[in-house]
């Protein structure tokens, strides 16, 4: 069993922080990433869970286009940057199959670290826009598989 942690791609600037829209840079960030994890056959859920704010949903939109794959979007609660960790931590140990989560920071960083070291602070992970973190499930516990950051295109 694992998950992919995704942070949304880059975003337009706005006052309207829920509705503001990937950028140009973000959708080329997001095709890149998708292409590597398509031709390296690196990605495998099939349910993308995705906050309610536009550029998480908008990312996750053109990943599911990008990989050429039959995932199925989810609008998930508790994915916002403000959010408490430990309601998707509880979600995602139920999960029998692996999943994609496209979320925010300081969530996202949050929650890989309670998953992986049992809390969420100190934060042990930095999520760029537009990163992927594997983790697999091993024993009763969370690893770390690998972590593409965007800086790498």
């Amino acid at each position: 069993m694992h998950i992919y942690l995704i942070r949304h791609a880059h975003a337009l600037d706005g006052e309207d922080d829920a509705a503001r829209p990937l950028s140009p840079k973000g959708r080329k960030q997001i095709r890149s990433i998708a292409k590597l994890l398509r031709e390296a056959e690196a990605f495998e859920a099939r349910e993308i869970w995705h906050s309610p704010l536009r550029r998480a949903h908008e990312t996750a939109g053109v990943l599911v286009k990008s990989l050429r794959c039959r995932a199925r979007l989810k609008e998930v609660s508790g994915l916002k940057p403000e959010d408490a960790v430990d309601t998707i931590a509880e979600k995602l140990g139920d999960l029998r199959r692996p999943v994609a989560v496209v979320g925010h920071e300081p969530h996202l960083s949050a929650l890989a670290s309670l998953l992986v070291v049992g809390s969420a602070s100190p934060v042990h992970f930095k999520m760029k826009k537009c990163a992927v973190l594997r983790l697999d499930r091993v024993g009763g516990g969370w690893s770390v598989r690998w972590h593409i950051s965007p800086e790498l295109f």
